[in-house]
């Protein structure tokens, strides 16, 4: 009776010695599923921040003006960390593969069409600032302007290395933005300055321009009407991407500091 009961007892040891080893060993993935833990393991009990960002890329959730305040600590941590560079080379990588993928007509009317702002430069240095709070606070225009007027954006590396490479391919670049015409000089100094050094046309809205969707396929148009072919069309916002003459594939950057309509 000694030596099986001895037996039995070292065995029951064992099994549970192994299966708190793997519990402890498996807890260190288990944050990773955690539903109610935003990026940097900051605690959001009455609001699921990551479905939030999921609904705002997915257009599932339109017309809000504020980060939610209880999200803004995972909105900055995504922004500044590396799962948002990850998605952006996501997303140009799959756009080269696409773009490599065409046959140009070799006229130099192939047109890829970029939009600027938090696609192809980045304004995280002003997002970033407390009274800005990565878009919980409410759009001042006055300071963002003059955030403009610095021309101190940085490039979106994944954006820019497609730049390059959609030239090397024979593309034509086209920037689209909402930006008003007052800043081309602005704008012109900082695309060169951070690496956008050539561009067929770049395009601010000027006054009776409108705004948002009707904005972005009005001057699509026009391009196309003009005799120009929209092979690619890359934006952060939605509004860069839905209407009319969207050209042939359209790229979606993340962006969940704020929404335009």
């Amino acid at each position: 009776m000694h030596a099986p009961t001895r037996f039995m007892v070292l065995t029951l040891l064992f099994i549970l010695f192994t299966a708190s080893t793997a519990i402890a060993s498996s807890n260190i993935y288990i944050h990773l599923l955690n539903p109610h833990y935003g990026s940097g393991g900051h605690k959001h009990p009455d609001l699921n921040c990551l479905s939030w960002r999921l609904a705002v890329e997915t257009n599932n959730l339109q017309n809000w003006t504020v980060v939610p305040l209880a999200c803004k600590d995972y909105v900055g941590h995504y922004m500044l960390g590396k799962q948002y560079r990850q998605d952006v080379d996501l997303v140009t990588a799959e756009a080269y593969e696409f773009a490599k993928g065409l046959n140009l007509a070799g006229d130099g009317m192939d047109v890829w069409v970029f939009d600027i702002d938090e696609t192809t430069i980045s304004n995280l240095p002003y997002y970033a600032r407390d009274t800005v709070g990565f878009g919980a606070v409410p759009l001042n225009l006055t300071t963002f302007n003059a955030w403009l007027e610095e021309a101190a954006g940085l490039a979106i590396p994944g954006s820019l290395k497609l730049y390059k490479k959609l030239i090397a391919l024979g593309f034509k670049i086209v920037f689209l933005t909402g930006t008003e015409e007052i800043h081309r000089e602005a704008r012109t100094k900082n695309l060169k300055a951070v690496g956008y050094t050539t561009w067929e046309k770049l395009i601010l809205r000027e006054a009776g321009d409108g705004t948002g969707v009707a904005y972005k396929a009005k001057k699509r148009k026009e391009l196309e009407e003009a005799g120009y072919r929209i092979r690619g069309n890359m934006g952060d916002q939605w509004s860069d991407l839905l209407g009319n003459n969207a050209g042939d594939r359209t790229f979606k950057l993340p962006d969940p500091m704020y929404y335009i309509g």
